[in-house]
């Protein structure tokens, strides 16, 4: 019973940045891992960045060095911050949350990114 509410996709130009962000709300414990994935047509959802409760991050390889992962959790919050972004990068992006004490993960609707001249 948690819902998370994107924004922040868009078009933007190669080399350009963009900021997502994830708000969470309803039935929210204090143990939670979020992480952002993105999934281009006619391809699988694949993992770009995750965030623990103690900010622990891991990165997807193709996106290291380029985008942020942060979150704020007086807000049940988290952004990806998006640097030099290339063609490639073009997708929907989804963001979860994971309630560590069941396993159970919560999806937000996804927002796209287009990287485009």
């Amino acid at each position: 019973q948690v819902q998370l509410v994107e924004s922040g996709g868009g078009l933007v130009q190669p080399g350009g940045s963009l900021r997502l962000s994830c708000a969470a709300s309803g039935n929210i414990f204090n143990i939670y891992d979020m992480g952002w994935y993105r999934q281009a047509p006619g391809k699988q959802r694949e993992l770009v960045a995750t965030i623990t409760g103690d900010t622990t991050t891991n990165y997807a390889d193709s996106v290291k060095g380029r985008f942020a992962i942060s979150r704020d959790n007086a807000n049940h919050t988290v952004y990806l911050q998006m640097s030099s972004l290339k063609p490639e990068d073009t997708a929907v992006y989804y963001c979860k949350l994971r309630r560590l004490r069941s396993g159970i993960d919560y999806w937000g609707q996804g927002t796209q990114v287009t990287v485009s001249s």
